[in-house]
């Protein structure tokens, strides 16, 4: 007659709680991984429109102001008021997305030959909850400047 070994009582219902806790934290890292895509994305939209902001402030110089320097190449003369018109405009007049509070932050032209852009807007994760904040303000930068060749 063969004897069975007596099994052990304190294992019984043990994997319950590690499906339970590996099922929530999958569900953590899942909602962690959204948010951080959401926020990406939303940063490289904001600097798709930022960077089309400041070519359109590079582009706003008169021709009346481009000037020829001692080496012979033409060199145009950039105006902050002038960048800061332009890309208000094009912002007003084009499509850049839906951004929550798009504000430009700064549109100048530090030495007379690029235009600076900075844009800020509002982001919310697609799902809020305890891990993630309600959201905040980005701020993107981008320069761009005219040259004759």
């Amino acid at each position: 007659m063969r004897r069975r070994m007596p099994r052990p009582r304190d294992d019984e219902g043990s994997t319950l709680p590690l499906i339970i806790f590996y099922g929530f934290l999958s569900l953590v890292l899942v909602l962690l991984v959204v948010a951080a895509t959401s926020l990406y994305l939303e940063r490289k939209r904001l600097f798709t429109a930022a960077d089309g902001a400041a070519l359109v402030g590079a582009e706003s110089f008169d021709l009346d102001t481009v000037a020829i320097t001692d080496e012979g190449t033409l060199r145009p003369e950039l105006k902050s008021k002038d960048v800061a018109a332009a890309v208000s405009e094009y912002l007003d007049e084009n499509p850049v997305g839906e951004f929550e509070k798009l504000r430009v932050e700064r549109a100048v032209s530090e030495d007379g030959l690029s235009a600076t852009v900075e844009l800020s807007a509002y982001w919310r994760p697609p799902i809020v909850s305890l891990l993630v904040p309600e959201g905040f303000r980005i701020e993107v930068q981008a320069v761009a400047r005219s040259v004759f060749s």
